[in-house]
């Protein structure tokens, strides 16, 4: 049975619940017309107590033993019900999908269970988390600070959320329950600025980067080739006789796998200066290592390394706006785009299954670069005006 006492002149609930000694603050003075209110509001708890009923966090929402008694209320739901547990659903789940993932989505799905979701989840039942939980828990993920700064971005809040979402959904439909991911939308992602550098920037790059790295980077920026595929390319995808790359895999987490998708498994063709890099390159690296850029034991490069090492120094040296080394593959789709080459070539080269995308990402580059921005239409009118 729950008392009413006195600390510093101000009222105290002491109560049991759940095997648990519970003391709350009011706030209230201890006067006789807040004993009466006091009394009224403990009988209402203790009913609710012995009903079952009784929810913490609506009688006490600042008290410290919320979230205790919250976590000691799933627990006991878990054990009464008949499904499994989030974590050994999501270990039958992970096991049944892991066939179907490359290794490096293998081991990004596992760090987001292992680190977020099993330490969160792992010990409700499948069906007792409840789409208010789900949301609760997105909003503690945007306050996690991130070692270089700000908190966690909403891409990064979606992918660890992502095999949450995976899980939930297909406990429901086994074990026959409404999943409590309706309506739940991803959150808002930044689109990833395209910052293109313009031919002249790249001809000043390319004639004060390190020599050693003057091909690698001569190849990034005429072949719009992705980190992982030009860190991947071996001597024999190399075809000179046809003029041709083929790109059928790529470096990712220290091993040499398949490329992302059917349209990324695909044939570039060499320009004149790409011809000549790689030829120059073969002379230094061929007898050395199947990569065809290698470190000096002729393993593959480290991209984060040479980034560190080699891109943002040069960037500094030449006072060229910061930027990844990504954009490279940006500055290969504008300039050929500047260079009137077609839409759908570039799609080909640049490994998309239709040119949608090129346009969607880098048509806006292309009237600063050729001027074929109303320019033309202004020219021929203007000589027929004057006729």
């Amino acid at each position: 049975m729950a008392s009413i006492n006195v600390r510093s002149n101000r009222l105290v609930i002491d109560f049991r619940y759940r095997q648990q000694r519970c003391r709350e603050k009011t706030g209230l003075e201890d006067t006789l017309q807040n004993r009466k209110r006091l009394q009224l509001f403990v009988k209402k708890m203790e009913a609710e107590i012995t009903l079952g009923t009784f929810e913490y966090g609506k009688y006490f929402p600042n008290s410290n033993k919320v979230d205790f008694f919250e976590n000691l209320e799933r627990k006991v739901k878990s054990a009464n019900s008949n499904k499994p547990l989030f974590k050994e659903f999501a270990e039958v789940w992970f096991n049944e999908k892991q066939v179907e993932w490359r290794a490096s989505y293998k081991k990004a799905i596992t760090g987001s269970m292992d680190k977020y979701l099993i330490p969160k989840f792992g010990d409700n039942a499948v069906d007792e988390i409840k789409k208010s939980d789900i949301l609760l828990y997105r909003s503690e993920l945007a306050k996690i600070p991130r070692k270089v700064g700000g908190t966690l971005s909403g891409q990064r809040i979606n992918k660890i959320l992502m095999p949450l979402r995976m899980i939930i959904n297909e406990a429901a439909d086994r074990y026959d329950f409404i999943t409590p991911w309706q309506n739940i939308k991803p959150l808002k992602v930044k689109r990833t600025d395209v910052e293109p550098f313009s031919l002249d920037e790249v001809l000043l790059f390319l004639s004060k980067v390190r020599k050693d790295f003057k091909n690698y980077y001569t190849v990034r920026f005429f072949t719009g080739l992705r980190t992982s595929e030009i860190d991947g390319l071996t001597w024999e995808k190399v075809d000179f006789d046809r003029k041709h790359i083929l790109i059928h895999q790529a470096f990712v987490l220290g091993t040499l796998i398949d490329t992302k998708t059917d349209g990324s498994f695909r044939t570039v063709d060499m320009s004149s200066v790409v011809f000549d890099a790689l030829k120059a390159q073969e002379k230094v690296s061929k007898n050395l290592s199947k990569f065809v850029f290698c470190n000096g034991a002729g393993a593959p490069i480290n991209y984060r390394n040479v980034s560190r090492r080699v891109w943002h120094p040069t960037l500094r040296y030449l006072g060229l706006k910061a930027r990844r080394a990504y954009q490279t593959r940006h500055t290969a789709a504008t300039i050929w785009l500047a260079s009137g080459e077609s839409i759908e070539w570039i799609a080909r080269q640049m490994g998309h299954v239709n040119s949608s995308m090129i346009v969607k990402v880098y048509s806006r580059y292309v009237p600063n670069l050729t001027r074929k921005d109303g320019s033309v239409f202004e020219a021929l009118l203007d000589r027929k005006m004057n006729e």
